[in-house]
């Protein structure tokens, strides 16, 4: 069974997340999620139903989108390398949990050493 996951749950994993910084360069409305100044999360925070989008290496990006109705190619962003989750009653909270920690190592790994935190 899986576990459902709020808009709040979702900005309180990326927020929890080592140097990381919520800023709104598209408005109140859309919160960005950067580590070391690279994106590694998005969300609209208005929208219903509520979407996050993530980073996903595109083996993992392409399963995920075969395998869950609820997860479509990164919606405005490069279709091989994000992915949007569509939080609803279908939605398995820990998954989605996983692939934000997820999308924040990918992003953290293409750092320079020296900055990653």
């Amino acid at each position: 069974m899986s576990t459902r996951i709020s808009r709040e749950e979702v900005l309180d994993v990326c927020a929890g997340l080592p140097a990381t910084a919520d800023v709104r360069p598209f408005g109140p409305e859309t919160s960005v999620f950067k580590v070391v100044g690279k994106v590694f999360a998005l969300t609209n925070l208005d929208d219903e139903p509520c979407t996050v989008t993530l980073k996903a290496a595109p083996p993992h990006a392409e399963a995920l989108v075969r395998d869950h109705d609820w997860i479509i190619p990164g919606y405005h962003m490069n279709k091989r390398h994000w992915i949007t989750v569509t939080l609803g009653p279908q939605t398995d909270g820990e998954l989605v949990t996983d692939l934000i920690v997820n999308s924040y190592d990918l992003v953290v790994a293409g750092l320079p050493r020296a900055k990653r935190p």
